[in-house]
């Protein structure tokens, strides 16, 4: 494994955790909404986002890959606007939820909320892979390294619960938002 190979494994660990964000942000509240939640409900929720969370990476990929030779050229632009652009709709939508914190839902979670909640959380990563494709990385490696990560970090969340929530919250989202634009600014500049 060369310099580049660990770099570009470095960088796919760093993600994960960064696109996992709003998806840790949802598990906690869900978890906190509903504290008799049955223990396959909160099993299911890392599953689904981890699932997810390395799946639209691929997809995004994938569709980039049609357009990659069109903005081959400019694929460090193209990183940092799209990952600078996901970067900063989730440090608004954090500051946003530290200024109007959200209400609990009065119902109880369920299956198709927890399906739709990780196509929702796992949106941005999409986009990334389309920016992944624009600077030809090894979809290989950052999909299941996104998916690895998010899921320890989801599984962290579970684990860690209300300490976590009580003490990160949305700020943890602004961390992820702000690694996302560091990385597309790597992207510019190499």
């Amino acid at each position: 494994m060369g310099f580049l190979d660990i770099a570009a494994l470095i960088e796919a660990l760093v993600l994960g955790p960064a696109l996992s964000m709003d998806a840790m942000a949802v598990t906690l509240s869900n978890v906190l909404c509903e504290l008799d939640m049955p223990r396959s409900r909160k099993l299911a929720m890392p599953v689904f986002f981890a699932v997810f969370q390395a799946g639209m990476p691929v997809i995004g990929f994938f569709a980039g890959t049609l357009v990659a030779g069109f903005i081959d050229a400019y694929a460090g632009v193209v990183s940092l606007v799209i990952l600078g652009a996901v970067g900063g709709k989730m440090i608004v939508e954090a500051v946003r939820e530290l200024r109007e914190p959200e209400a609990c839902s009065p119902t109880r979670l369920t299956w198709t909320q927890i399906a739709l909640e990780a196509v929702a959380t796992s949106i941005d990563a999409l986009i990334v892979g389309v920016s992944l494709a624009a600077a030809g990385k090894d979809i290989a490696v950052f999909g299941s390294a996104i998916g690895l990560t998010a899921l320890v970090c989801y599984l962290a969340v579970l684990a860690l619960g209300r300490r976590v929530g009580e003490r990160f919250g949305a700020h943890a989202q602004v961390v992820g938002g702000t690694v996302l634009i560091l990385i597309g600014l790597r992207a510019l500049l190499s």
